[in-house]
């Protein structure tokens, strides 16, 4: 049974794609610390590395190339500076020179080192080759696979496997939502409760209490700075940055210097229907304004859909309950964390894989079911909010214009935070007993769906809207 942390399914990273951005970069560290397992790392004489189906087909929008540059140099997407990263890709375009691991000089052409190759592998639709020669002339190579959520495995999953073991040790091991329901009629407790003890097998309640505080503070961080900042997206598409306009017409006149004080100056402002309806929608914008111009967010549970959990929680914080606290934001994200471990379990949360329902879906679901323990509902009625939202995201085609994470997805970010919000409502009018769709039977017809979806709607920009808008219209 594979055991996934809270601290997998939310991580921190850079914008715009887990999959297609933190995944190459984390795989070219990867393969670096191999090369050095293998003591080969000193006798590198030149590297190429060659990006396969749906990673070459949306790799330049999703800033693929730069990402498995950032990598090979050995820098840490979580702490990374932002603003430096253009720096470094424009040093090694104007020297053709490659700092390994900032240890070892190598030649390296950015346009010629790294290949864009249509042909789909096997094993994933994100793959990501990298071949290295040595001093000897000898070739070595290796294939990693991006799989959502800055997730990378290789076809072997030996990673995956010591994942397993590593995690063994948790008191609940949990599979099927059937199971979460077990465990908390048997220790009478909430999910987060349940969720908090398999984390306290693997660390110290500081340490997950930190974690926690820190994931908080990036998506709090994210929209804060979408609602700050005005301009047009990169990429081509001249998309103009809506948060800001929308933040400027809802906040009102209370000033505020930091995060905290502009918290207390939301939840002073006018909260009709429609101001609710435009405060959610402008937190998730915000979010992934943010992650499309390479930002840094939290993969919740990926960079694409990036914006819906913070935009629930903080409705919860600054429309619901203004006593809001850490201890709610603690709950808020184990809840979410578990429920995105069903689906990536049970289904996918790759859009290469499953489409947008993979990616919009699962956060929506995810927001749902955290939001509807925070409101009182019980762990039924959190799995059938989760239950809900996914229902209604099912069959969501993924089909990124020219290849980049904002028409339609910025969008989506505010759809699938509003309907996690209605689905949270609907559930905790439901009576648990009269269930008619469990959430595992959603998630296994997820996956049925994703399989028989056809591969130009899973984040190839080859169906759908990125093929019937006339991009010189945008």
């Amino acid at each position: 049974m594979e055991s996934i942390s809270v601290f997998d399914m939310l991580s921190i990273g850079v914008g715009p794609s887990s999959s297609h951005t933190l995944g190459p970069w984390r795989a070219a560290k990867q393969w670096i610390e191999l090369l050095q397992l293998n003591e080969q790392f000193t006798s590198v004489a030149s590297v190429s590395v060659e990006l396969y189906g749906s990673l070459a087909l949306t790799g330049k929008g999703h800033a693929s190339d730069i990402a498995v540059v950032m990598g090979l140099l050995g820098t840490d997407p979580v702490s990374f500076p932002i603003n430096e990263i253009q720096r470094e890709v424009d040093k090694l375009k104007a020297s053709n020179l490659l700092k390994l691991n900032f240890e070892k000089e190598i030649p390296f052409v950015f346009s010629e080192n790294i290949r864009f190759n249509r042909k789909f592998l096997e094993f994933h639709p994100n793959g990501i080759t990298f071949t290295t020669t040595l001093i000897n002339g000898t070739k070595k190579s290796s294939t990693y696979y991006s799989i959502g959520g800055g997730f990378v495995v290789q076809k072997e999953r030996k990673r995956a496997k010591r994942q397993i073991e590593k995690f063994s040790s948790f008191p609940y091991p949990i599979e099927k939502a059937t199971q979460i329901l077990e465990y908390c009629s048997q220790e009478n407790c909430s999910i987060s409760a349940l969720v908090l003890q398999n984390e306290l097998s693997l660390r110290d309640p500081n340490r997950i209490d930190d974690k926690l505080k820190a994931i908080w503070d990036v998506m709090l961080d994210s929209m804060y700075v979408g609602c700050h900042t005005k301009g047009t997206l990169p990429g081509g598409l001249n998309v103009i940055r809506r948060a800001f306009e929308t933040h400027e017409k809802l906040k009102g006149d209370t000033p505020y210097t930091n995060k905290n004080e502009w918290i207390s100056s939301i939840r002073n402002t006018e909260v009709k229907f429609r101001q609710i309806l435009k405060w959610v929608s402008c937190f998730a914008l915000a979010v992934n304004e943010v992650n499309a111009s390479l930002g840094r967010v939290v993969t919740a549970p990926t960079n694409g859909s990036a914006g819906v959990i913070p935009a629930v929680l903080m409705y919860y914080l600054v429309i619901e309950n203004h006593d809001g606290n850490f201890e709610d934001i603690k709950k808020f994200l184990l809840v979410s964390g578990e429920i995105g471990s069903l689906f990536k379990k049970g289904a996918t949360i790759s859009a290469a894989m499953g489409g947008c329902q993979a990616e919009i879906g699962v956060s929506s679901a995810m927001a749902a079911g955290a939001l509807t323990e925070l409101m009182g509902g019980s762990p039924e009625q959190v799995l059938i909010a989760a239950e809900i939202a996914m229902e209604h995201h099912l069959g969501l085609t993924c089909d990124p214009i020219a290849g980049l994470v904002q028409i339609p997805c910025i969008e989506r970010n505010a759809m699938g935070a509003i309907k996690a919000i209605n689905a949270c409502e609907m559930a905790l009018d439901r009576d648990p007993s009269d269930v008619k769709i469990p959430l595992d039977k959603v998630i296994a017809t997820m996956w049925e769906t994703a399989k028989d979806m056809t591969s130009k709607y899973k984040e190839t920009s080859e169906g759908g809207l990125a093929v019937q808008v006339n991009l010189s219209d945008c």
